[in-house]
């Protein structure tokens, strides 16, 4: 496995790659892996000739400094695991390699970035796409792989590559779990043994949230999600939306198939994600 920290060696391994007719498959990361972005890469390496994955923690997608300060940071690890199901190269570059200079950039997705993580994290979804656009012109893929855990910025993403005509198709995977139901997450590194214990509650509450779905409308759903985060002692709700699964817009009355509910919850000062298709 070859590891590059520069943007010249990268994009001329991939030109390389793309010359000899080869396909690319990339998986861009934070770090901190888990068997969820190693399934992603697994995937992207029994559908293409060559896999590259980013590890790269970026800065300006995040709107809480402390929040960058704490995310966690396993290098090493993360090259084992890779090295393990065979992917060809790993870029790491710094801040500096990626944003030599200060970042101008502004993307306009609409109303998909107004709601949930848009409303609650200002300038992240422009951080995302920003960072998204220079990997991929970095890594020339001929295939992205994006787990549906983050599914608002996997529809993010999808409107970058349309509105910016981009040459690479979008993977959405499937979301990693544990055996308790807990999704797969970076900042489930965190998490303290009692807090552990206690976040498998958020997809138990999914789930019932999605056993209603057929008799109850939107409201009545929500109303029943806040009341059992209400009534939990260590987990605090951000927030549950009932959403359109295309569009990202709230849902009211009665839920229609492709319709999703997606929630943020804190445990402690750990914020976590999920989501369920309701029909």
């Amino acid at each position: 496995m070859i590891i590059y920290e520069t943007i010249k060696d990268t994009r001329n391994f991939a030109l390389k790659a793309r010359e000899s007719g080869k396909t690319i498959g990339f998986v861009p990361t934070m770090g901190a892996l888990h068997e969820g972005h190693l399934s992603l890469v697994k995937q992207a390496k029994a559908e293409n000739d060559v896999v590259i994955v980013s590890i790269f923690v970026n800065p300006i997608q995040f709107n809480n400094p402390d929040d960058l300060k704490k995310y966690p940071r396993t290098l090493e690890k993360d090259l084992t695991l890779l090295t393990s199901v065979g992917c060809d190269l790993v870029f790491v570059p710094s801040a500096d390699e990626m944003y030599p200079e200060k970042v101008e950039k502004t993307y306009n997705f609409g109303q998909l970035d107004k709601v949930m993580e848009g409303a609650f994290r200002p300038g992240h979804f422009n951080g995302v796409a920003v960072v998204v656009h220079r990997l991929f012109d970095i890594t020339l893929p001929h295939k992205a792989y994006f787990g549906e855990k983050d599914y608002q910025q996997l529809q993010i993403i999808k409107a970058l590559v349309e509105q910016e005509q981009l040459d690479v198709k979008i993977i959405p995977c499937p979301i990693s779990r544990e055996a308790d139901g807990l999704a797969r997450s970076s900042r489930n590194e965190r998490l303290t043994p009692q807090m552990r214990r206690e976040v498998p509650y958020i997809h138990l509450v999914l789930e019932e949230a999605r056993s209603l779905s057929l008799a109850h409308t939107a409201e009545q759903i929500i109303a029943f999600v806040t009341m059992k985060f209400n009534n939990h002692p260590l987990l605090k709700l951000e927030y549950f939306s009932i959403a359109d699964g295309k569009t990202l817009q709230p849902v009211s009355g009665r839920i229609k198939p492709g319709d999703l509910g997606l929630i943020a919850v804190f445990a402690g000062d750990i914020r976590l994600i999920d989501n369920i298709k309701l029909i």
